[in-house]
């Protein structure tokens, strides 16, 4: 690993390690907001939207028409979903929890 990599792997441990000590939505939501850029945040909102809608047991072919994704994209998301220990599924047991 050469030290840009180095250092970005470092980078995203500390952002890790801040995110998860905020205890304040609204906080996370600007500070997301002020490092992402528009397109970012529509690709990660997209992720997240697809891949609860999976976990609700939409089926592919319906997500893929009303959020315009392709089915490799979605494909990826219910893989990931159906892994052992997935962090997708932790997550969303994290926020339907508190939901």
């Amino acid at each position: 690993m050469d030290e840009s990599e180095q250092i970005r792997e470092h980078a995203f441990e500390e952002l890790t390690v801040a995110l998860a000590r905020a205890d304040d939505p609204a906080l996370i939501g600007d500070f997301l907001k002020c490092l992402l850029t528009p397109s970012e945040m529509q690709e990660v909102a997209s992720r997240w939207a697809l891949v609860r809608d999976i976990d609700a047991g939409t089926t592919q072919r319906e997500i893929a028409r009303k959020m315009g994704l392709s089915l490799c994209k979605i494909t990826r998301g219910s893989r990931e979903l159906k892994k052992e220990n997935s962090p997708f599924k932790q997550m969303i047991d994290l926020y339907t929890k508190k939901g």
